[in-house]
């Protein structure tokens, strides 16, 4: 077997919340498909530094409040370790609760400010419970393939981007805050989203994209995938899109 990846799972016990563990199924099974051998890597709470070097992509789902301080507290310990690595190149997909991690703070209703990584320029505040969480169906224009992505969103808080891209344009749906029609963040190779369902069984062209590189990165090669048969695939794919009343 040529290639092998090895998947970092960071935190499968806590931050799996909406269903997140179908990314990495479809990771493993569109390598399996292609004859890519892939392991995964268990990353909860406690894991050793050294095994972020090891890993070729990494995933991490959300999690309630009381879990994401449980994780806060141990990620931080590995910080500089994975802003290296992300900072390197090193892909990776981070929901929602991960996602916010990776900004310079959260900001509770009461003003508290609780730090981030710091990885993404920006921040998430959280408005209030006078204020609707961002719920439904979700569709946009992916900035780094000409690809639209669908999926379904659930989060209180409202993500504002600094100096850094956003992963799409919005065509239905709230995105990072409900106002300036921007959905997740793309820095590098590493993609924050608000996309639960989860993601990547909805949208198999993006989870290749994600397999390309972190083969290219890994074997220093321009790497072209197998194409497989996603017609179950694209048929899911244009029954949210009826329902959204969106073309893909």
């Amino acid at each position: 077997m040529k290639y092998n990846l090895k998947i970092g799972w960071l935190y499968p016990q806590l931050m799996n919340i909406y269903g997140d563990r179908g990314n990495i199924i479809v990771l493993e099974k569109r390598c399996e498909w292609r004859e890519i051998k892939t392991e995964v890597l268990m990353l909860d709470i406690g894991f050793s530094e050294a095994k972020l070097w090891e890993c070729d992509i990494f995933v991490m789902g959300g999690a309630q409040d009381k879990q994401q301080e449980t994780v806060a507290k141990d990620l931080f310990l590995k910080k500089n370790i994975l802003k290296k690595l992300i900072d390197q190149g090193t892909p990776g997909l981070y929901i929602c609760g991960a996602y916010q991690f990776l900004g310079k703070y959260y900001e509770e209703a009461n003003g508290e400010k609780i730090p981030g990584l710091g990885i993404f320029d920006m921040f998430t505040k959280n408005p209030g419970e006078n204020y609707p969480r961002l719920i439904g169906n979700l569709a946009f224009e992916c900035s780094a393939l000409n690809y639209r992505l669908l999926g379904f969103e659930n989060h209180g808080g409202r993500t504002y981007l600094g100096n850094i891209k956003s992963f799409g344009k919005i065509v239905k749906g709230h995105g990072n805050n409900g106002e300036d029609k921007t959905e997740g963040a793309h820095y590098k190779n590493s993609f924050g989203t608000y996309l639960h369902g989860p993601i990547l069984p909805k949208n198999p062209l993006f989870a290749d994209y994600l397999i390309e590189k972190s083969l290219e990165i890994k074997y220093k090669e321009k790497i072209s995938l197998k194409k497989l048969d996603d017609t179950l695939e694209e048929k899911a794919r244009m029954i949210i899109a009826k329902r959204l009343s969106v073309a893909i």
